[in-house]
């Protein structure tokens, strides 16, 4: 998979795909989970990915797939242990995506303390917006998320509500983590996530970005 820079138009090949869970207190109320104390954060492989236009598609392991709108970011300059006041800078583009998640396998897995990776690595299952160039976003903490599906709003929400900020996590996962130019990090998502059917048409809009639409299949 790759990705064009909307800078440069060089081409990038994708990196890891991290994920941050729970990042919204409202949301992690909704799944019944405690506001965590740090950043929740997994993996979804690259070939997850889908670009707008595209299409979800429901695995036959599943029968309750939900969608989860969030602001994505796409990492530039690498590195380890990056400082918080720093994060920033490492910031190549933000993007809408959805992370798709098959509930039923996910309340599974949390049941017998296995990983999230089934529920939440399937094809297509981390569908990503447009480019937008960092220096075209102000402030990624000042921003308006929704998802539509048939033109119904699901999820409204707002990137100042999260727990952990963009620097945060950038510099979290950054000990964990050596991030390199092409990694994706999916940042977490606002209340209001739900089930999605055959035929839906999903809607993901943002503050100052193209919007993303995907159908489900």
């Amino acid at each position: 998979m790759t990705l064009t820079d909307p800078s440069t138009k060089e081409r990038l090949n994708v990196g890891k795909v991290l994920c941050i869970g729970r990042n919204y207190a409202r949301h992690a109320a909704e799944m019944g989970a405690a506001v965590p104390q740090s950043p929740v954060v997994f993996l979804k492989p690259s070939t997850a990915i889908v670009r707008t236009q595209g299409s979800v598609v429901l695995p036959a392991m599943t029968s309750d797939v939900h969608h989860e709108v969030e602001l994505v970011v796409l990492i530039g300059p690498g590195g380890r242990n990056i400082r918080e006041s720093e994060a920033l800078n490492h910031v190549m583009a933000y993007a809408l995506g959805l992370d798709m998640t098959a509930r039923d396998l996910q309340s599974e897995a949390k049941k017998k303390g296995r990983p999230w990776s089934i529920a939440k690595g399937f094809d297509t299952f981390a569908p990503l917006g447009p480019l937008v160039p960092a220096e075209e976003v102000a402030d990624p903490q000042a921003l308006t998320l929704s998802l539509k599906v048939n033109g119904m709003v699901r999820q409204h929400g707002h990137t100042r509500d999260m727990i952990f900020t963009v620097a945060q996590l950038i510099s979290f996962c950054s000990r964990v983590f050596t991030l390199e130019q092409g990694d994706l990090l999916y940042t977490g998502t606002p209340e209001g996530v739900g089930p999605v059917v055959a035929g839906d048409q999903l809607e993901a809009a943002c503050t100052g970005m193209r919007s993303l639409t995907v159908t489900v299949v």
